[in-house]
């Protein structure tokens, strides 16, 4: 048996039991040692009833069966997802964009999940679970951002929202020396933010905050735009800030429909609107450079909690006065 968090009403969370995962050929069973929080305390605070919480995790293989490509005692990242690791985007590094991606689901937030091994990703000598755990959705997407859109030395990034990932986008735009202006309102977020090196920090209700963007680059407006909020209003913010010819990716989840005038926003202003999930599995490498060499990559994570008071991180979590929050599974 094995302990697993679950969301059981509004703003209740605890702990349940279930059967360890029996493993597929070519798989592996990972005792997780650091299971990082996103965006499921939305389903908390709603109460969406769930026992299949999380998407990103550290740990220790423990087991693997026949054809596995990990060994017994490897230190991994566990990458999301099952995708079908045989289709062309697979086989690139892309796996996040399978089309075949299989009918699974696993938990994060438990004591051990089953996966592809191809999908375990080695946590290099000297690096804790804890910020290897990072490799996910802490500095995952907007790593996967930078690479595709050449973000720099030389570059100057426009941020929006400073969530977790956001925070994190942080850390990589200045590990790539990248000049970085935000845009957040929230208190706790945009002292976290100073405390990172960003100098110049946005109000989103400003109504001319376009303008103050544009005159800390000159007129311009960034080369590049990174949304982490989710929010239309700031995909029409970047829109309207980011330079002429200049790049934008999304990242944070939306559901809602962004208005994009294709005459003046594409076709005359000739920017770049960019989706971007994850990052290539060929690229993990790099990730680990900036999680080892990084001094900001431990500001990201802010708080620590044992699994056995998933009530208390659940509720940190929602009140939005926090980093990067990690589970210790076995505490």
């Amino acid at each position: 048996m094995m302990k697993l968090a679950a969301i059981t009403g509004e703003k209740k969370a605890e702990l349940i039991e279930r059967d360890r995962p029996a493993l597929q050929e070519g798989w592996a069973l990972v005792k997780v040692h650091a299971a990082p929080m996103c965006a499921e305390y939305k389903s908390f605070v709603h109460g969406d009833h769930s026992d299949c919480l999380g998407h990103e995790a550290a740990g220790e293989v423990v087991e693997v069966a026949p054809g596995s490509k990990v060994k017994v005692g490897d230190r991994v990242v566990v990458m999301p997802q099952y995708p079908c690791g045989e289709c062309d985007l697979c086989i690139a590094g892309d796996f996040i964009y399978c089309e075949h991606n299989q009918n699974h689901y696993e938990p994060t937030m438990t004591q051990y999940l089953s996966k592809p091994s191809w999908l375990l990703a080695p946590i290099p000598d000297g690096v804790s679970y804890e910020k290897a755990s990072l490799a996910c959705c802490g500095l995952g997407p907007s790593h996967g951002a930078f690479s595709t859109m050449g973000v720099n030395a030389f570059s100057t990034v426009l941020i929006t929202g400073l969530g977790p990932v956001g925070l994190g986008s942080i850390v990589n735009a200045r590990f790539r020396g990248a000049t970085v202006i935000a845009v957040e309102m929230n208190p706790y977020r945009v002292e976290l933010a100073k405390r990172m090196g960003v100098q110049h920090i946005i109000d989103p209700r400003d109504p001319e905050a376009v303008s103050r963007i544009k005159a800390l680059t000159g007129g311009r407006g960034p080369d590049f735009g990174l949304d982490c909020s989710g929010v239309v209003a700031a995909h029409r913010l970047q829109i309207d800030a980011v330079k002429r010819k200049g790049k934008i990716a999304f990242v944070g989840e939306c559901f809602s429909e962004t208005p994009i005038k294709v005459s003046d926003d594409l076709l005359r202003k000739g920017i770049h609107l960019i989706g971007s999930w994850h990052y290539n599995l060929n690229e993990f490498p790099h990730l680990m450079k900036v999680i080892e060499q990084s001094p900001l990559a431990e500001l990201l994570i802010t708080h620590t909690f044992p699994m056995s008071r998933i009530q208390e991180a659940f509720e940190v979590s929602a009140s939005q006065q926090s980093g990067k929050i990690i589970l210790k599974p076995w505490e």
